[in-house]
């Protein structure tokens, strides 16, 4: 069965539990929150013994997934059994293992198999097409800039409190890339004032600026044209001490990119057929093509002279700040 995002599994728990479930993705606090409110419902339905396994490395024996199955409380009759899986890869004998649990789930037994982000390899083979279909699975996504405000708007809706546009925005610029300092800075909202609505000044006086950014995520901003964000992300990632040669090596790889973008248009292409091989997922196949026709194929050249100027500064050859050229190689392609 489909993925369900952590908000929807929560809501579809109320109406009932199933035998197993998996949550899986990179989202830390959204996949915590899920697990606990499973736990929080198998409780309240009597599931008061819980167990729980956790695999790492290639050496755990997998016979004690049997005896978990198997096994039954002297005290309780219904058992949550909690499998987690860190590494996210179970080797051959545990993807045998998970296999059999899904086709055979242990009777009086909610069990929860957790696992980080999974890479496509892992979401086709055998194990995780088993479990598919039989678990109810929820994928813990990131929530990227642009859904921010409203996930932000949603969670203090919660706590009786509301925000307008503009403080939704600049809050979520103060709290982007830590989910979890997001949720922070929303509980606090609840201590310091009281339900209604929030002011741009409120939030300004409150949340404090915790945002995280993350390097695989900045060609986002100067594709979809906001200056404002490149420079706080390119800021950001100085101040937290990220090397310049990984940042310069994002910049000219989707540089190289589009101008490859460009010539399979000439040549009759459509992006979707060209996704593959420039590894255009997500968001960056949206923001490609109308980035492509923004800036054009000669800025798109100066734009990787740039680089090649930007590396000799960062190997010490050439004069100048790379932290400087980087951000004003960032306005250039962000600016219409």
């Amino acid at each position: 069965m489909p993925a369900l995002s952590p908000d929807a599994f929560i809501t579809q728990l109320a109406r009932g539990l199933a035998p197993l479930y998996v949550i899986h993705g990179e989202e830390a606090l959204l996949a915590l929150e899920a697990a606990d409110a499973l736990r929080s419902h198998a409780r309240q339905a009597g599931y008061v013994e819980r167990e729980v396994l956790t695999v790492e490395g290639a050496h755990f024996d997998w016979s004690q997934l049997n005896d978990a199955m198997s096994s039954v409380s002297l005290f309780a009759s219904l058992k949550l059994l909690e499998i987690r899986i860190p590494g996210g890869k179970p080797g051959l004998e545990g993807g045998e293992a998970l296999q059999r649990l899904a086709a055979s789930p242990p009777p009086d037994t909610i069990t929860l198999l957790q696992l980080p982000k999974l890479d496509r390899s892992q979401q086709k083979s055998k194990w995780f097409a088993a479990l598919e279909k039989s678990a109810v699975i929820t994928e813990a996504r990131p929530v990227g800039r642009g859904e921010l405000p409203v996930w932000i708007a949603r969670r203090l809706q919660r706590q009786g409190q509301t925000l307008d546009h503009d403080a939704a925005s600049f809050f979520a610029d103060r709290v982007e890339g830590n989910l979890l300092a997001a949720k922070q800075e929303i509980d606090k909202l609840a201590l310091l004032y009281p339900r209604g609505e929030l002011s741009l000044a409120d939030i300004r006086d409150a949340v404090a600026n915790v945002a995280r950014f993350d390097v695989f995520h900045l060609s986002e901003s100067w594709l979809a044209g906001d200056v404002a964000r490149a420079a706080r992300m390119l800021d950001g990632l100085e101040a937290e001490g990220e090397a310049p040669v990984l940042v310069l090596w994002s910049f000219t790889e989707d540089v190289r990119m589009l101008i490859k973008l460009g010539r399979g248009l000439k040549d009759g292409r459509s992006v979707r057929d060209m996704a593959g091989e420039l590894r255009l997922w997500g968001d960056k196949q949206r923001l490609a093509e109308p980035a492509l026709k923004r800036i054009g194929g000669a800025r798109l050249m100066q734009a990787l002279t740039e680089c090649a100027r930007i590396d000799r500064q960062i190997k010490g050859v050439a004069p100048g700040d790379a932290w400087h050229s980087l951000k004003r190689l960032a306005t250039s392609l962000a600016t219409r």
